[in-house]
């Protein structure tokens, strides 16, 4: 196996959340694809943040693309040259006020690694608790809400967790924490 060739890269769309780029790709086969898409993304992060007493801090939120109403990770993005846990951290206190305990890597994952550039970084983050105040964007519409394992497990278990990169961390969380 072999990586393929760039002959070529034109941007078609530069703005803050995404950037598409065309690449012409030449496959170790010599067979070349002009139109070969990627979407450029900066890298995002999520929280698994279990406090003290054991529920889980999700947050409520309206998704556009799919026009529904879902219960989430805290996630978010890391700024330019922030390192993924600095911006898990500074996500969990800006979407919900929570912070401190005792964080460890649990993931990393890609959305689609044939498309889009960037890398999600998944934390857990245990011990959590009340620190601060919501610090929302003015675009950013979210309730804080308090789970118990039962609840977010039947969420996972009912197909009620839409958002893949949000599922893959907490299927591993719980097939992975000790019993």
């Amino acid at each position: 196996m072999e990586k393929w060739e760039t002959l070529a890269s034109e941007y078609l769309c530069r703005r803050p959340w995404m950037t598409v780029r065309k690449d012409t790709v030449k496959l170790p086969t010599g067979v070349v694809n002009d139109e070969y898409y990627i979407l450029e993304y900066p890298t995002w992060v999520n929280v698994i943040a279990i406090t003290k007493d054991g529920k889980f801090v999700m947050v409520e939120q309206y998704r556009h693309g799919l026009q529904d109403i879902f219960t989430e990770l805290v996630a978010g993005v890391a700024e330019t040259g922030e390192d993924p846990l600095t911006a898990a951290k500074r996500e969990l206190m800006e979407e919900t006020g929570y912070g401190k305990g005792k964080w460890r890597l649990n993931m990393v994952v890609s959305a689609n690694p044939g498309s889009q550039n960037n890398l999600s970084y998944s934390f857990i983050a245990e011990d959590v608790e009340p620190v601060g105040e919501q610090h929302l964007d003015a675009t950013e519409d979210v309730n804080v809400k308090l789970l118990t394992e039962k609840e977010v497990y039947d969420m996972l278990a009912e197909d009620n967790m839409k958002q893949a990169l949000m599922a893959a961390p907490l299927w591993k969380y719980f097939a992975t924490r000790k019993h």
